[in-house]
């Protein structure tokens, strides 16, 4: 059981995208089995970009570079995840060079999917709109700064 809340927890959640373009998703029982992105808590004295690199590493075996911010999202007691908890979310998108994953006990599965594939997928709503922001932010881009 976690320790009861006092205040928000600040959270980071990572859109890993491949040499290929394609996104890393997950599939976890914390999430009721659905599709999510790796994340996860930030420590004490720990930046938002230190927290998303070692959460990643430590779900994924992946190092990530190109880290650019998507969006912030508020999880107030939602019974999306398998405990009650109040989280902030902060979404980056980053790339790696390799597909090879090695999951943590967070994770049953994972796989790389297109963008157009992962939105067809069973997944939450907090990845889901972190998908749909990163889509827009790459929208407003000029054409040959678009990849992820």
């Amino acid at each position: 059981m976690l320790p009861a809340q006092h205040y928000p927890e600040p959270t980071v959640g990572a859109l890993i995208f491949d040499p290929k373009g394609r996104l890393f998703l997950m599939q976890s029982h914390k999430w009721g089995d659905q599709y999510v992105v790796p994340g996860g808590h930030v420590e004490l004295g720990e930046t938002l970009e230190a927290a998303l690199r070692r959460e990643v590493a430590e779900e994924t075996g992946l190092t990530i570079h190109d880290i650019r911010f998507v969006c912030t999202q508020e999880f107030i007691y939602d019974p999306a995840f398998w405990q009650p908890r109040h989280f902030i979310f902060f979404d980056f998108a980053c790339r790696t060079e390799t597909t090879d994953v090695r999951l943590n006990d967070e994770a049953e599965a994972y796989a790389w999917f297109t963008v157009d594939e992962a939105l067809r997928l069973p997944m939450d709503a907090y990845t889901a709109r972190a998908i749909r922001a990163h889509l827009a932010q790459q929208a407003d881009k000029p054409q040959e700064q678009s990849a992820p």
